[in-house]
């Protein structure tokens, strides 16, 4: 079931509530909230990815590179 922000009308508190679409379509339809709409969180990372990859994603990219022109700029 997804999470939905909620903001309360009257005091602007918002909260977490975890419901079915058709539950929070009803909670919605009773007037006292409305729902906050959000940019979902981004998942960063620090360092070179490739290094904390598997060996067969980096075999794979140097196949990919030994295949490809002289121009490509697989760094592997």
């Amino acid at each position: 079931m997804p999470i939905y922000t909620v903001k309360h009308k009257e005091t602007g508190v918002e909260k977490d509530v975890l419901m079915s679409i058709s539950g929070m379509q009803d909670f919605l339809a009773k007037g006292e909230y409305t729902q906050v709409i959000t940019a979902p969180a981004f998942i960063t990372h620090t360092g070179n990815i490739v290094n904390k990859t598997s060996g067969d994603w980096k075999d794979h990219l140097k196949a990919i590179k030994r295949n490809s022109t002289d121009n490509n700029t697989i760094n592997v």
